[in-house]
């Protein structure tokens, strides 16, 4: 299963911000559509991603609140990214070592989409119950043996 099989269930409904937007104003976007990141992007690139635990680092950095802070003080300026091609263990293997729970979708210099850590263990889950009930219907398919077949 590649990262395009993932995008193709989820959609492609996009919530981006730039570095110059106030943190505020990034938080209350990522709150009115109960999403936990936005990609940061730049002149048509992605510089960044915010989420919320850079929110909170940002939080706790500025006495308990989020003040004036602007996205590109507090977004993570390296975030991991991935291919339309790339491979589902893949993603999971760069999500695990790095704990990261979003990775922005590039294709030719141009976000395709956010796949999270929920996306992928949602499409395990489900590849796994799609193989798990073909198998329920082999089994109970299976030709069941004649015993008064006569042997020649």
């Amino acid at each position: 299963m590649k990262v395009s099989d993932i995008l193709r269930v989820k959609g492609s409904t996009l919530y981006t911000c730039t570095p110059e937007d106030s943190l505020s104003s990034a938080v209350n976007l990522m709150a009115d559509n109960d999403i936990g990141s936005l990609v940061v992007m730049s002149h048509g690139k992605v510089v960044g991603m915010l989420s919320f635990r850079e929110v909170i680092k940002s939080v706790v950095k500025n006495g308990g609140s989020i003040g004036d802070t602007t996205v590109w003080r507090a977004m993570d300026n390296g975030p991991l990214t991935c291919t339309l091609e790339t491979e589902l263990d893949e993603v999971r293997r760069m999500m695990l070592e790095r704990h990261a729970r979003y990775l922005p979708v590039i294709d030719n210099m141009m976000l395709m989409g956010v796949i999270s850590f929920y996306d992928v263990a949602k499409a395990v889950v489900d590849s796994q119950n799609f193989e798990n009930k073909m198998l329920k219907a082999y089994i109970n398919d299976w030709p069941a043996d004649d015993e008064n077949q006569s042997i020649g």
